[in-house]
């Protein structure tokens, strides 16, 4: 049920139920913390392995208290700059944060959403919510309620509508090994603009079998048709020419394509902020398409272009 009734939304969360929560960033499946049934849903229902942690969603810094100690001034600065927003801290956990939520790590992941939405919903419950990514584990992650609600239909209690998300791609998250500041994943604040505040940073963003943070599986994000991420869009084209084929593209149409082909541009100008919001949308709607392939073009290896080609990479057979 897709409903904007918050009030319903909270009732439920309070009951222990499962919502899908709007963000910024993709849907949420949000749940109580501090309820081990709601956690337990949460995993069930996303099909989601218990070694791969949740991110805690709070709706104030002054909050960050209650779950995390040991906080490194820099991790206060981050949050200073970047809160409300697209950004996960991983910190070391109070005693209180249930392991289910941390996959028996000592640490855990929280964030602040800037979504209205979502902190007037965290406003009038008195707890934090875990909320992953509310797509079957390794699917496409949902952008619109309609996403949430095709994948689930009645397996969770509502999808709390908040529109299309504006970021469109998961939180970049960020963790600190004594000195050095660690990005374990990417996402919608840039390698960038973090090293803007906190100076190099070290990319470890890769495990698959004890993943110290979401987003760091090889295997994500991926539509149900093959994708195929490439260097050359043309010479792709030219070896699937007899396939129906979807092509993802970031601003600029194929001159000369089979009639078999679908072309779809993630930015009308040059914007890779725009491109980034629009990506799992539109590879929703490729992979309604009846197609045999989606051949997706790298996109330009600067800010949030390396996060998008990030995903898609991650979404593709031939990684």
């Amino acid at each position: 049920m897709i409903s904007d009734n918050i009030n319903l939304a909270a009732t439920i969360l309070k009951e222990h139920g499962v919502i899908g929560l709007p963000t910024e960033t993709v849907y949420g499946l949000a749940g109580n913390i501090y309820s081990e049934k709601a956690i337990k849903e949460i995993f069930y229902v996303k099909q989601r392995p218990l070694y791969n942690p949740l991110i805690v969603h709070i709706k104030s810094i002054e909050d960050l208290q209650t779950i995390a100690v040991d906080i490194p001034p820099i991790a206060i600065e981050l949050a200073t700059t970047f809160w409300p927003g697209p950004l996960t801290l991983l910190l070391p956990k109070k005693d209180s944060v249930p392991d289910l939520v941390t996959a028996g790590k000592q640490t855990v992941a929280v964030r602040i959403p800037n979504h209205p939405i979502a902190l007037s919903l965290l406003n009038l419950i008195d707890f934090p919510l875990a909320a992953p990514s509310a797509n079957p584990f390794g699917m496409i992650s949902p952008t619109k309620a309609q996403h949430v609600d095709e994948y689930f239909k009645n397996q969770i209690k509502m999808v709390l509508d908040g529109g299309a998300c504006q970021t469109g791609i998961e939180s970049t998250i960020i963790g600190f090994d004594n000195t050095e500041v660690v990005l374990y994943r990417l996402g919608g604040i840039s390698r960038e603009e973090i090293e803007g505040i906190a100076g190099v940073v070290k990319l470890f963003n890769k495990n698959n079998k004890a993943p110290e943070a979401p987003g760091m599986l090889s295997k994500h994000y991926a539509p149900s048709t093959p994708l195929l991420f490439t260097d050359n869009i043309e010479k792709s084209i030219g070896q699937f020419a007899d396939k129906k084929m979807g092509l993802l593209l970031f601003n600029k149409a194929i001159d000369s394509v089979p009639e078999n082909a679908i072309q779809r541009l993630l930015s009308q100008g040059n914007s890779l902020k725009e491109a980034a919001a629009k990506l799992y949308d539109t590879l929703h709607q490729l992979d309604k398409s009846n197609l045999d392939i989606i051949i997706a073009e790298r996109f330009p290896d600067v800010g949030l272009g390396n996060v998008i080609n990030d995903k898609l990479i991650r979404a593709s057979y031939n990684n």
